[in-house]
């Protein structure tokens, strides 16, 4: 059975809607765009961060893995797309 997470993100993308939530220790603000299952079985999505806290640049695509996601809600707004993703279709390759 899917996580509580999995079914918010889940219902965020058939609704074209964004995510708020934590991860890694830094607030995301994404729209995700592709959920499933990574190469280990872990549930995870692919979505495009637009803004929040980062590493690295942003915008840009991000794999999360759903079990270290908190305090996830989502919420009304632009839908964003990034570029091209090379595994867009495929999550079972971890980033």
């Amino acid at each position: 059975m899917p996580s509580p997470t999995y079914a918010l993100f889940r219902k965020a993308i058939l609704a074209e809607q964004q995510v708020t939530c934590v991860y890694e220790r830094r607030y995301r603000e994404l729209c995700p765009h592709v959920i499933g299952t990574n190469k280990n079985g872990e549930e995870a999505v692919l979505a495009w961060q637009f803004a929040g806290e980062s590493s690295g640049p942003l915008p840009q695509w991000r794999c999360l893995k759903l079990a270290n996601v908190s305090d996830a809600s989502a919420r009304e707004g632009r839908w964003h797309e990034g570029g091209s993703h090379r595994r867009t279709q495929d999550l079972r390759q971890q980033h």
